[in-house]
């Protein structure tokens, strides 16, 4: 076991390919960046000895963004538009709702332009995300949505606001910062605003890249990321270093193929960040055999904390594997029981497939630096990246052993968990509610 240890914890494999990407640039769902991180990832995969590496194509609608702002009085406050809003200009009265949560929108707002944060108070029992918040101003008649940050650095954020079923929004969507967003409700509350945003909206495509290790089992663990990135920044956490931790892991894997009880697959998803597009087509191309997929161990956060922080959807053995791996190597992973359905991992925990969304603990609420033109590969370390991926491939390994057996949930099951959780009324609101 020391071998693998030590190669991995001096490995500089996947600390290369997280520089690879953040050096493309736009990597953008449907861009000439995403298809370049895709054949670079590819190549990448097979480098290490994976096997069978290649890419599965996918039509997508495209979003090519243009220039946004927002005309105050004789002001143009900075903005950025959001991914997926249609190019339109609307006029309203602007109307500051704080957090933005449920029930500030329960009221008329016809003929308003909406300001909302980008967190919830510390109090309150759920986090409310961008396309909540946006498709309640959209059911409340505002004219336009503006979703501000509310980390200060004069970051404004961005996110999309469709989903595949619906991939363009209903009314403009863009992203101010902290302190843009504080100068509007303070100056322009209750005044006329206007809200410009062009875009463009090509038919284009995206893909997903897969490869394998291990013997040749019906069965399998997959292991995933995303590629793209939103277009603003390098996309260095969310997530380069996702694929460049699979990327690692395959490495790390190849080492130890003859320990491998399970056939181990690869995916690096394409067009994550515009609806979970690419891990909608995938679960959609496996149809029954997603009954194959044992477990499935998604990288979207990983290595923007040093201690790791495993979503595990209330499947007991995830836990008890995580278990095994921290009680080995004696060191502290985080687990946390509830659902979180707004990564790859989801399109399959929806139809009760086990799977762990991997990040990293950080402090404070909410996507941090993510989303932001701040996203950036000095802010990661390349010793967390190793060390991660030493616990990692042990976890995957453990995965897929064949007597660590892991039942399939009852999707009802998944859907009154977030019953439970008061996540369903979100989801529906947003056309994500699958059941």
């Amino acid at each position: 076991m020391s071998n693998w240890i030590g190669d991995t914890f001096t490995s500089d494999v996947g600390w290369t390919h997280l520089e690879r990407l953040v050096d493309i640039g736009n990597r953008m769902a449907g861009s000439p960046g995403e298809r370049e991180a895709m054949e670079a990832t590819r190549d990448a995969l097979e480098s290490v000895g994976a096997r069978n590496a290649h890419i599965d194509s996918f039509d997508i609608q495209g979003w090519e963004r243009g220039d946004s702002a927002i005309f105050a009085h004789n002001t143009t406050q900075e903005c950025i538009a959001l991914p997926r809003s249609p190019s339109e200009t609307a006029t309203g009265e602007l109307v500051d709702l704080g957090y933005g949560l449920p029930e500030d929108f329960d009221r008329d707002l016809s003929g308003k332009v909406v300001v909302v944060s980008s967190t919830v108070p510390d109090h309150y029992d759920r986090f409310i995300h961008r396309r909540e918040k946006y498709y309640y101003a959209v059911e409340a008649g505002a004219e336009a949505f503006v979703f501000a940050n509310h980390v200060p650095g004069q970051l404004p954020p961005t996110g999309s606001v469709g989903t595949a079923e619906a991939p363009i929004g209903n009314i403009p969507a863009v992203g101010v910062s902290k302190e843009v967003g504080a100068r509007l409700g303070r100056r322009f509350e209750g005044e006329e605003v206007t809200v410009e945003v062009t875009c463009e909206t090509p038919a284009t495509d995206s893909g997903n890249v897969h490869a394998e290790l291990g013997p040749d089992t019906d069965e399998e663990v997959l292991v995933t990321s995303h590629l793209d990135a939103h277009d603003i920044a390098e996309g260095a956490m969310d997530n380069g270093a996702g694929t460049a931790m699979v990327v690692e892991l395959a490495r790390a894997l190849a080492s130890r193929e003859d320990e491998l009880e399970t056939r181990v697959r690869f995916v690096c998803f394409g067009s994550e960040e515009v609806g979970l597009v690419g891990s909608e087509h995938e679960a959609t191309r496996l149809g029954d055999d997603r009954e194959n997929v044992k477990a499935i161990v998604n990288n979207d956060g990983v290595v923007a904390g040093r201690t790791l922080k495993l979503h595990t959807h209330g499947f007991d053995e995830l836990e008890a594997t995580v278990e095994a791996v921290e009680d080995r190597f004696d060191h502290g992973i985080s687990t946390i029981p509830e659902q979180l359905p707004h990564s790859d991992h989801w399109p399959f925990v929806a139809y009760g497939v086990p799977a762990f969304m991997v990040g990293s603990e950080r402090e404070g609420r909410g996507r941090g630096w993510g989303h932001t033109h701040a996203d950036t590969i000095e802010k990661l370390e390349s010793r967390t990246l190793r060390e991660q991926a030493i616990l990692l491939t042990e976890l995957t390994v453990e995965l897929a052993r064949e007597d660590r057996e892991i039942p399939h949930a009852d999707p009802d099951d998944i859907a009154a968990a977030l019953e439970d959780e008061d996540q369903a009324e979100g989801m529906k609101v947003t056309g994500d509610w699958p059941f």
